[in-house]
């Protein structure tokens, strides 16, 4: 299944972001929200890719917009791999059951057992504004996001 495209309403999810705390995206309504979907913590690739976005916070700020990424990984996990990589952004865990909320978006590798390496800008009122699947070895960088929150309606 392709990823979810442009006019497509967001599925909402509840995900942990700590063992104990969980964040769904309708607690992010009213703002633009960039949703990173990454195949595993401690991945190389991955570890530049979430590092990057990591960079690009104080540009995303301005668009007052929130940034989300979701693994398969457990939330012990993220909360060691943030710590190492010191990310300023919530890491979801999809880990039970195993990747819901990446099949839900299009984003799931299923032979693989993880999630696809995929963006997504989701405008204030919940709707897909845009989305980008890169091949899992690559990272695709922030300038598909940062256009796309340029484009959304001020």
């Amino acid at each position: 299944m392709p990823i979810l495209t442009a006019g497509t309403t967001a599925p909402e999810f509840s995900l942990h972001v700590t063992p104990d705390q969980k964040l769904s995206l309708n607690e992010l309504r009213g703002k633009p929200v960039v949703l990173v979907f990454y195949p595993a913590d401690w991945s190389p690739v991955c570890g530049d890719e979430l590092s990057v976005f990591n960079e690009i916070l104080p540009e995303l700020l301005k668009y007052k917009a929130a940034l989300v990424a979701i693994s398969v990984d457990g939330a012990w996990c993220h909360d060691a791999f943030a710590k190492h990589k010191h990310l300023h952004f919530p890491l979801l865990s999809d880990f039970e059951p195993k990747g819901v909320t990446a099949r839900a978006y299009g984003a799931y590798r299923e032979a693989d057992g993880v999630c696809e390496r995929a963006l997504f800008v989701i405008d204030g009122n919940g709707v897909i504004a845009w989305s980008y699947c890169s091949p899992v070895a690559v990272s695709p960088g922030a300038d598909g996001i940062l256009q796309a929150l340029e484009a959304l309606p001020k």
